[in-house]
């Protein structure tokens, strides 16, 4: 039996062994953190609602109704009512024909592409894009190809390079680790131009952008059959799950064939019913959204000018990069002394030498509170010893 204990010591010679803290208690900017008190900026929790007590009256209620699991996949006894509702108003909530509720946002991208493409396909996927969609690429058995990032001039040359069998292009909307946006209008007139396929990841931007918070595709704009938008309800939303949205005979299609949908236990109904509320409440709650504005404009001003570069973000995601991965952990541990929690995001998650403090705001924190923030950076900047 091989002992990784030599393969852990190189991780934490590299400072890149993650850990994981113990939170106890509600998601909020105000966490109990292993028995400490912290500032939170590291949640995806960005319109505050995983806390919300009518969120929470709904789950309960659905409990009640339903009980707590669904005992079986959609395809068999799993599919309730409650799930029947939920991927209605999913559909309306982003202006789209029809959705699909899967499990949780990794299972929704690795079903949809092993669903739409195999050997003799391809599948053409941006350079920062999640992990979920380079596994999804490479589990599918489709021919893999990169292009690279949001370069909607470089995607078409690699489109015209293809060989026969379907083209499935795959991108996030608004990336994770860099909160920049792709440019989905280029994208997907070059796809129409290449009889390809394009798979939106909007992860981050649901509930955040577009009207009312409809999302990427929504706030761009593209409406066309040949796009697929994919949409997560554990951060924005506040709750968990994730759908897939776009025409009927495509969502039937991947209903038929996403492993990852087929095989595994639906979600508790409850959840559905929870997530029913939470739709309604990111759809009436736009102050969230123009706070959120708000606070990344206040962080970008304070932070201005500093020995960091603060990536151009005009979303919750403000990262901050510092490069060498020992310097920015001890900087995110020097943040902690001072009761600020900011995660230190180094490769494989980031290409080498851009290790980064990922900020994340949400729409409960408070203008003071981000103040906190800029003048704990400024003043460990002045210090010199984080260069």
């Amino acid at each position: 039996m091989q002992d990784f204990s030599s393969e852990l010591a190189a991780l934490a010679s590299q400072s890149l062994l993650r850990t994981r803290r113990v939170v106890d208690g509600p998601q909020a900017p105000l966490l109990t953190v292993e028995g400490r008190r912290l500032l939170s900026f590291c949640s995806n929790d960005y319109l505050g609602l995983a806390d919300h007590p009518e969120i929470v009256a709904a789950g309960i209620a659905g409990l009640r109704q339903y009980g707590m699991g669904a005992a079986a996949s959609a395809l068999l006894s799993g599919h309730s009512a409650a799930h029947q509702r939920l991927e209605a108003e999913l559909a309306r909530f982003v202006g789209l024909p029809a959705a699909l509720y899967f499990s949780n946002g990794y299972m929704a991208n690795l079903g949809v592409i092993g669903a739409l493409v195999g050997s003799g396909d391809t599948v053409v996927v941006d350079r920062l894009a999640h992990a979920s969609l380079i596994d999804g690429a490479r589990l599918s058995g489709a021919s893999l190809k990169v292009f690279p990032h949001n370069d909607s001039a470089r995607l078409a040359q690699v489109l015209a390079r293809c060989p026969d069998g379907r083209r499935l292009v795959v991108t996030d909307a608004v990336f994770s680790m860099d909160g920049d946006l792709a440019p989905l209008g280029q994208l997907a007139t070059v796809c129409a131009q290449h009889d390809a396929w394009l798979l939106v990841d909007d992860a981050h931007g649901l509930g955040v952008l577009g009207p009312h918070g409809s999302g990427s595709l929504a706030q761009a704009g593209v409406a066309a059959p040949h796009v697929i938008y994919m949409g997560t309800l554990g951060k924005a939303a506040g709750v968990a799950g994730a759908f897939v949205a776009g025409e009927p005979s495509l969502i039937a299609w991947i209903t038929q064939r996403a492993r990852t949908y087929m095989f595994t236990t639906a979600n508790p109904p409850a959840l559905a019913v929870a997530t029913s509320a939470s739709l309604a409440l990111m759809a009436g709650d736009d102050w969230r959204r123009e706070r959120l504005r708000a606070l990344a404009a206040q962080l970008r001003q304070g932070l201005a000018g500093l020995p960091w570069t603060l990536l151009p973000s005009s979303t919750a995601i403000q990262p901050l990069i510092v490069g060498d991965n020992a310097v920015t952990r001890a900087l995110a541990a020097a943040l902690l002394e001072q009761g600020l929690w900011v995660p230190a995001i180094c490769p494989p998650t980031v290409p080498r030498g851009s290790a980064r403090l990922r900020i994340s705001l949400s729409a409960l924190h408070t203008p003071e509170q981000v103040g906190q923030l800029i003048a704990a950076l400024q003043s460990l900047a002045a210090e010199g010893r984080f260069a």
